[in-house]
């Protein structure tokens, strides 16, 4: 039987309670984006969905009694009207957290009824969530069997040499997902030459970044240059997982070249590592899945509701939960 965690575990409040008490309640804040946003599938207006989202994920929060602090969020104060930056949720008490988000993670997918898309929540002690200083991050992901087998100073090649052997398999049956990109037109013909299979998405790196870490999805490496928010979430999932992710400042021109060596971030080559995008190894991550994606399946309506597809997560005690959830309602849901 597992024994009570010490005084000098990080949280302030019992783990058995973090269990119990905000797995669920987690999940239901991601349910509650994914269904405002489902009802913008193909209608080819990603503001209005991520608004959507953003706003029924805000009114979830304002039912769960704790505090917490946007650390991620959709932006900053003043550009966005919820879930902003430092914006502070909850009905308040003595329970502080720090929260990693994304109430829409993949708009285009959801106006363009693409894959991949979905509602994603990380939540940790104060202090623990790190976004690198770059708006863009060259990624290379792995699940827990590769994890410590990966340097992304190493070439293409030499990476998934690496992966293959920690697998044991051939470099020719390793898959690699890469965002469908222009800027990865020289990445995509280097996999190719070594021989490993491609899985091209046109959106959704954190669903393909946990994909890399469950068992059975196909897909075994995320390699490519996306957004520094998205390498945060997933950081935190692979933190419950056991994955791994790896990340280097990948500036998209000169002047945000300029900017970083300015700031003291001119050293490209150093590599930003999970513990230093999620620091706590008490992390918990739900999702809920939007659209059909590579993890979760999408939001199906019925005549009397819906039904969600979730998964919650926690680092400690490395259990993953997928949460099949009918939702009856006649029209609109509540929350």
């Amino acid at each position: 039987m597992k024994s009570a965690p010490s005084e000098a575990t990080e949280w302030s409040l019992d783990d058995w309670t973090v269990d119990r008490n905000y797995a669920l309640e987690l999940v239901r804040v991601t349910e509650a984006a994914s269904l405002a946003a489902s009802r913008w599938v193909g209608k080819g207006d990603a503001v209005a969905a991520d608004h959507a989202a953003a706003a029924a994920m805000h009114r979830a929060f304002g039912l769960i009694s704790f505090s917490g602090r946007i650390a991620l969020g959709e932006g900053e104060p003043g550009t966005v009207t919820h879930l902003f930056s430092g914006e502070i949720v909850g009905v308040g008490g003595d329970n502080n957290f720090d929260l990693a988000l994304d109430a829409l993670e993949c708009t285009r997918s959801v106006a363009f009824g693409r894959t991949n898309a979905m509602a994603v929540v990380a939540l940790a002690p104060t202090g623990h969530f790190h976004l690198p200083p770059s708006q863009y991050i060259n990624k290379l992901a792995v699940g827990p069997m590769a994890a410590g087998a990966i340097d992304i100073n190493l070439s293409v090649e030499e990476n998934l040499y690496r992966i293959a052997e920690a697998l044991d398999y051939s470099v020719a049956d390793l898959t690699v997902v890469i965002l469908d990109r222009e800027r990865h037109a020289g990445l995509i013909s280097e996999v190719r030459r070594v021989g490993s299979r491609i899985h091209l998405i046109p959106d959704g790196d954190v669903a393909a970044a946990i994909a890399t870490a469950i068992p059975g999805s196909g897909i075994d490496i995320l390699m490519g240059t996306g957004s520094s928010a998205a390498g945060v979430l997933a950081a935190a999932a692979l933190r419950c997982l056991g994955g791994e992710i790896q990340a280097r400042l990948a500036p998209t021109d000169g002047n945000e070249r300029s900017r970083l060596k300015s700031a003291g971030h001119g050293d490209l080559s150093r590599v930003y590592r999970t513990i230093d995008m999620a620091g706590s190894e008490n992390v918990m991550f739900a999702a809920t899945g939007i659209t059909d994606g590579d993890v979760l399946n999408g939001v199906c309506y019925r005549s009397d509701g819906a039904t969600t597809h979730s998964m919650v997560m926690r680092s400690r005690t490395r259990t993953r939960r997928f949460i099949v959830t009918e939702h009856c309602f006649d029209d609109n849901p509540t929350y």
